[in-house]
């Protein structure tokens, strides 16, 4: 095995909220990770997607990861291999929904022009959200998790993720007056 580089000081720099010692350490080991993501997944789209997913949960996770044997690297790959993993699973999934789907013929396949406005303005409206609104959004209203776990997921109360889907709610109500939406509420669900 080849002598891993100390990532000890840049690591606790990073651990700070140092930004240049967190790019140092990308810089240092992206190139393994990006070349690991390739091995696990047939896309090198999906790859680079990997690639900065787990950069990016390094980074949120940084406070709790532990350094083994003064290296990042370990972490690092074994959460390549778990965010890859994840990554197959939902391309089988959403090539099983394809497969799924009632084929059409070419001929009677019209497009319904208004059907495209609708998805186009609220892909729109979901675009202009903030990621933790974007978030809870699709948690609530597309996943069906309940608030209080959305709430955790994105770092909220549940006081705070109800107010922001009252808010998100009142928003696509006006932003789609004229479709007329339905925004569904969510369930409240309870902590087990």
């Amino acid at each position: 095995m080849i002598d891993e580089p100390d990532d000890g000081p840049l690591w606790a720099r990073a651990q700070r909220d140092d930004g240049a010692a967190f790019a140092e350490l990308f810089d240092r080991h992206r190139p393994r990770i990006h070349r690991r993501a390739t091995s696990l997944l047939a896309d090198a789209h999906d790859a680079e997607d990997v690639t900065a997913a787990v950069f990016y949960e390094l980074w949120r996770k940084r406070r709790s990861v532990v350094l083994v044997a003064g290296s990042v690297a370990p972490w690092l790959l074994v959460t390549t291999v778990n965010v890859a993993r994840n990554s197959r699973r939902a391309t089988m999934r959403y090539r099983r929904l394809l497969a799924d789907l009632p084929r059409v013929d070419d001929h009677t396949a019209a497009v319904d022009a208004e059907d495209l406005e609708v998805r186009d303005r609220l892909r729109a409206t979901v675009r202009s959200l903030s990621p933790t609104d974007a978030a809870l959004l699709v948690l609530t209203g597309v996943e069906d998790v309940p608030v209080w776990q959305a709430a955790e997921a994105v770092g909220l109360k549940p006081s705070a993720a109800r107010v922001r889907l009252h808010r998100l709610r009142r928003r696509l109500r006006a932003d789609l007056h004229d479709l007329a939406p339905s925004v569904r509420t969510t369930p409240e669900g309870s902590p087990s």
